[in-house]
């Protein structure tokens, strides 16, 4: 039994040295393979583990790229001359300064800022900026008796208010080494509730210049009802009032000269009235002159002649007219009718659209106009198309208004076209050429 017992365990041991012998040998030729295949791959590919060098060319032609289709996009237009940026929200009212070097934009984010336009083509405008109160949106703007005074219009839960912004004269510093700062704006005048609560649609000033006018700047705001004011541009006194009785009125505008008033309303007829001037140049009373009749549909928009002698309607009837006012109303003589031309833009179904808005180069001689993010330069002459811009804006076009004056661009001078839109932009553009 002893024997047996012993064979056993002897056998059990040889058996498990065997079984150990072969397994080390067994994994140590596995071993040996996968070192030799490791070794294999990494003198096939030595720099399989290393770092992949960045494409440095294609990353530079990509960024190249980009840089370009962004440029060609600002620029997307010939005429196309640079893009005002920095608003927070829709822009919803432009203007002009009347030396033409200022420009001012009300913006719904309640914020104005006046650009400085010492350069058309420069990549970058330095502006002032104008904080409403809270609660206000402004909807229009337009500059008073100098550059440093601009008439705000702002629309709030309780209505419509004006406000002139107004330079703060600089206060006096005994340190002579350093320069005054820059005077900021503050409220010279304010009137709250205008317009019976209800929205400016258009707020337009201009120098009072025809008759015995006193050279004061007065303005006009028009409401989304049926009645127009005449305001003091310095002193904000209300100088007249007006009602069109048309419903709803679409915008009002005054002549250059400061003599007429006119109103696009609800129905097909133009409204003139006169600004009648005293002795001491103050305004003495608004009369009602004359009537433009000849549109068959409601009159969307117009504008004054740089003269001031005639006005330019644009209908829903799908037409433009251009009206001779320097009539003798006072004998009953009507104005009459110089042009007649159709609306040169149409849907892809060949339907006539109408324009939305007019605004008159300071020569007279082009005459711009938009429907929706649309924009057209037609010759007052022929009433042809001189070019068209399909998609100015990325959104509708809120304004537009003509530089007074040619701008400073490069070592030259250009006459400019600004435009302002719900998306979030202001645009300058320059004039076609009318051959």
């Amino acid at each position: 039994m002893d024997q047996v017992l012993t064979v056993m365990v002897i056998s059990v041991l040889l058996g498990a040295a065997i079984a150990l012998s072969f397994f080390t040998s067994y994994f140590g030729k596995r071993r040996s393979e996968v070192q030799s295949i490791a070794k294999a791959e990494s003198q096939s590919d030595p720099k399989k583990h290393q770092r992949p060098p960045q494409p440095k060319k294609s990353h530079s032609k990509a960024h190249s790229h980009s840089a370009a289709d962004k440029d060609q996009n600002k620029r997307h237009h010939p005429l196309d001359l640079n893009t005002l940026k920095g608003h927070g929200d829709s822009v919803t009212g432009i203007c002009f300064s009347f030396d033409g070097r200022s420009l001012a934009t009300a913006c719904a984010d309640g914020v104005v800022r006046v650009f400085k336009l010492e350069d058309a083509s420069s990549r970058g405008f330095k502006f002032l900026r104008i904080n409403l109160p809270a609660g206000g949106h402004p909807t229009a703007v337009a500059f008073s008796n100098d550059v440093s005074s601009i008439v705000v219009a702002s629309q709030t839960l309780t209505g419509s208010s004006l406000y002139l912004y107004g330079e703060e004269k600089p206060k006096a510093s005994n340190e002579t080494k350093q320069q005054p700062k820059l005077p900021l704006p503050e409220i010279k005048w304010e009137h709250h509730k205008v317009h019976e609560k209800r929205a400016i649609l258009t707020l337009v000033g201009t120098t009072a210049s025809f008759g015995s006018a006193d050279g004061s700047t007065i303005l006009v705001s028009c409401s989304e009802g049926t009645d127009i004011i005449l305001w003091h541009g310095r002193t904000g006194k209300i100088l007249g009032n007006v009602d069109t009785n048309q419903l709803k009125n679409n915008m009002a505008a005054i002549s250059p000269n400061g003599r007429f008033i006119a109103a696009a309303a609800f129905t097909a007829d133009v409204k003139v009235w006169e600004i009648v001037y005293s002795k001491d140049g103050s305004v003495k009373e608004v009369l009602k002159a004359m009537q433009l009749k000849g549109h068959k549909s409601a009159v969307t928009w117009l504008c004054f002649s740089p003269n001031s002698e005639q006005i330019i309607t644009a209908s829903k009837d799908g037409s433009i007219r251009i009206w001779n006012i320097n009539v003798r109303y006072h004998l009953d003589e009507d104005p009459k009718t110089l042009k007649v031309f159709p609306i040169p833009l149409h849907d892809s179904s060949g339907a006539t659209l109408h324009y939305d808005r007019l605004c008159i180069s300071p020569d007279g001689r082009i005459l711009a106009a938009t429907h929706g993010s649309t924009l057209q330069w037609l010759c007052v002459e022929s009433g042809k198309v001189l070019d068209t811009a399909d998609k100015a804006h990325d959104g509708d076009i809120t304004c537009i208004s003509w530089a007074p004056m040619t701008i400073p661009m490069g070592n030259g001078q250009v006459l400019v076209l600004a435009t302002a839109s719900v998306d979030k932009k202001v645009k300058l553009w320059a004039a076609p050429s009318t051959h």
